[in-house]
């Protein structure tokens, strides 16, 4: 479990306390602010107690969703457009207007550590907007796997969504062309 400073205090009363507790090895000081109580918690893990108002997004949402076999080399997370930049070596930050930021945010368990993620319908918006910027290889295997999965999405979400975002006309154009 990982467990915040101020989470810490509560449960142990005092920094003396937790002090001693990492001391003895019971509880782990991962960085500034952050406790585990295993030796080595999952990165999901980690990163979702840091930014919790973060949104797996991206390379990693695809990897999780099983729409790709490559292994990201960085965590993605979609936060608000206005938030601070996240200075790690272990992700890749996407900002995204505040409105759109929950649409199609859902609830998934990855190795054991529920995170939110975007929903397969949401993810296919993205890979269309980011056709240009992702390696073609990539773009390639990511729409033959929704092209067999079609039958398994909904389709008013997909519209739903493409009706939300900025140049609309272009997704739909483009989800006509190449997935439907």
């Amino acid at each position: 479990m990982i467990l915040s400073y101020k989470d810490c205090i509560e449960r142990f009363g005092s920094h003396y306390k937790l002090d001693m507790f990492v001391a003895e090895g019971k509880i782990y000081k991962l960085e500034a602010g952050i406790y585990s109580t295993d030796k080595f918690p999952s990165d999901l893990e980690v990163i979702f107690k840091k930014y919790p108002h973060a949104v797996l997004t991206g390379e990693s949402a695809f990897y999780v969703h099983g729409l790709t076999d490559v292994i990201p080399e960085k965590y993605w997370l979609a936060t608000k457009s206005k938030a601070a930049p996240i200075k790690s070596d272990k992700i890749n930050q996407v900002f995204v207007r505040e409105d759109l930021l929950p649409l199609g945010a859902a609830e998934k368990s990855v190795d054991g550590v529920s995170i939110p993620v975007y929903d397969k319908e949401r993810m296919l918006i993205e890979l269309l907007r980011s056709k240009n910027t992702m390696p073609y290889d990539l773009y390639k295997e990511i729409i033959g796997r929704y092209r067999k999965i079609i039958n398994e999405l909904e389709i008013w979400r997909i519209q739903e969504y493409a009706a939300i975002f900025p140049k609309s006309k272009m997704i739909s154009k483009a989800l006509d062309e190449e997935v439907f």
